[in-house]
């Protein structure tokens, strides 16, 4: 059982979430290119890329969090990077300075995470976006009963999964392809495929 997570951890979980999508990249672009500009995979990798990178110099969860949002929201222009910063902000607004956390630290700093990207979006579950994957994924971490966070962040896993596979039959109510109305169904959300991508590596990195 798995009851503390560690900044290494946390580390080998962010570096296991950008290999991920990079592996999955040329799908996430070929999904938004459905109903958007096609850009999706790109963007999360070199989002994703830019947050790696500075989590390699954090010395404690608070500090390094914050330092990767801030990065990048400075370095990367765009919805995808602003809601990955928003992600990193709200995680180190819910943890203190530290190099280690309890499985009831996890659930605080997701949820805290998803506070704050809730106040850069008004996409709810349903919208067809990220928040499909991320909603699911947060409230199943924060319901599990389990004290193994490996356990946590499987089930976190599967709702993002199962959320995103949801969006298929949704009607996209923002961005560029709300314009499509019920043309938009069909196909499922990148935003949401990618999101729920980056939390299956997440509970892989700590099985």
């Amino acid at each position: 059982m798995k009851t503390i997570l560690t900044l290494a951890d946390f580390k080998s979980m962010f570096d296991g979430a950008l290999a991920a999508i990079k592996a999955r990249e040329a799908e996430f672009s070929q999904l938004d290119a459905v109903l958007g500009d096609g850009d999706h995979g790109q963007a999360i990798v070199t989002a994703m890329s830019v947050v790696v990178e500075k989590a390699q110099t954090g010395a404690g969860f608070k500090s390094m969090l914050s330092d990767m949002g801030m990065e990048v929201l400075m370095q990367v222009s765009g919805s995808t990077s602003t809601l990955l910063g928003a992600l990193l902000l709200g995680m180190s607004d819910g943890v203190a300075e530290c190099d280690e956390i309890d499985a009831a630290g996890v659930k605080k700093m997701f949820a805290s995470a998803l506070k704050n990207v809730q106040m850069q979006t008004k996409a709810k579950p349903g919208d067809k976006t990220m928040m499909d994957a991320l909603v699911p994924a947060v409230e199943a971490i924060e319901a599990c009963a389990s004290e193994d966070i490996a356990e946590m962040l499987a089930a976190g896993a599967a709702a993002a999964v199962a959320g995103a596979e949801a969006t298929v039959e949704m009607k996209a109510n923002f961005g560029r392809a709300r314009n499509y109305g019920e043309r938009s169904i069909g196909s499922m959300d990148s935003g949401a495929a990618s999101w729920s991508c980056m939390f299956g590596a997440f509970a892989e990195a700590v099985k």
